[in-house]
């Protein structure tokens, strides 16, 4: 069978030499003045546009604080994340003690971060701090398995996704965030961000370029829908998430990068 006795596959040939011929820019790149050694399209070297590029194409992450702050609790709300607002950290730590009276906690795991030790010692389960001195908490995944929950602080809070960015800094390895039934965020108002861009940004800016060994997105309760496209929760991590989102950061707290000027 020679080429023209399949018309479908001779239009795919057809079309390849095109664009073979008449080559395209790469997505958000643009004909511009740029440093020798940059790709060309024939239509002169190729410059990266801004990140603004894209975001008509991205999720609304808000402008403003209470923009951002509205469009977190909603996308937070849509994952099956519990948000309790609340004005301080005696105030966090009250709310923190009336949920695991609530879900009937008894073991608790929690991280060393100087947020968390603020409202730790007013809860009354039995507590497993995973980087105290000769704990091995932070590696033995049967142990952790068996707490009701584990506690921790975050890199950021997204707006324009409900995700929470970790990192081994502020849980003490992917572990705790993981392995308990339940897991707690405890985080300030001045952590919210817009976008995904925005939480790398302040974290890059946080740690002076030297990031964590570990950063992960936690966008809701780990969930599956493989099985005939039903929604599960806790398939492969925590069933529930609550995220405690004080009003007032305590003194000496690490500000947000519009905070810092």
């Amino acid at each position: 069978m020679t080429e023209t006795d399949n018309p479908a596959r001779e239009t795919i040939l057809a079309r390849i030499r095109e664009a073979l011929r008449l080559p395209a820019p790469p997505p958000h790149l643009q004909a511009a003045q740029a440093p020798v050694g940059h790709a060309s399209s024939g239509g002169g070297p190729l410059a990266i546009l801004p990140a603004e590029v894209a975001r008509p194409w991205l999720p609304d992450g808000g402008v403003t604080p209470a923009e951002r702050l509205a469009i977190l609790t909603a996308n937070l709300d849509k994952l099956r994340a519990v948000v309790h607002r609340v004005p301080d950290m005696a105030a966090a730590a009250d709310r923190l003690g009336a949920i695991a009276r609530e879900q009937g906690w008894t073991r608790v795991a929690w991280h060393g971060h100087p947020l968390v030790e603020q409202v730790v010692p007013g809860l009354a389960c039995d507590l497993w701090q995973v980087d105290a001195d000769g704990a091995t908490a932070a590696c033995d995944k049967h142990a952790l398995e068996g707490c009701d929950a584990g506690l921790t602080a975050c890199e950021s809070l997204v707006a324009q996704t409900g995700s929470i960015l970790v990192s081994s800094f502020t849980c003490g390895g992917r572990g705790l965030s993981i392995l308990p039934h339940a897991h707690v965020v405890l985080a300030t108002i001045d952590q919210l961000v817009a976008t995904v861009g925005d939480a790398l940004e302040l974290a890059r800016q946080r740690h002076a370029g030297r990031l964590p060994s570990m950063l992960s997105f936690i966008t809701g309760p780990s969930r599956t829908g493989d099985i005939e496209r039903i929604l599960v929760l806790g398939a492969h991590g925590p069933k529930q998430l609550f995220v405690i989102l004080v009003d007032e950061p305590p003194a000496g707290h690490a500000r947000s990068r519009e905070a810092r000027g």
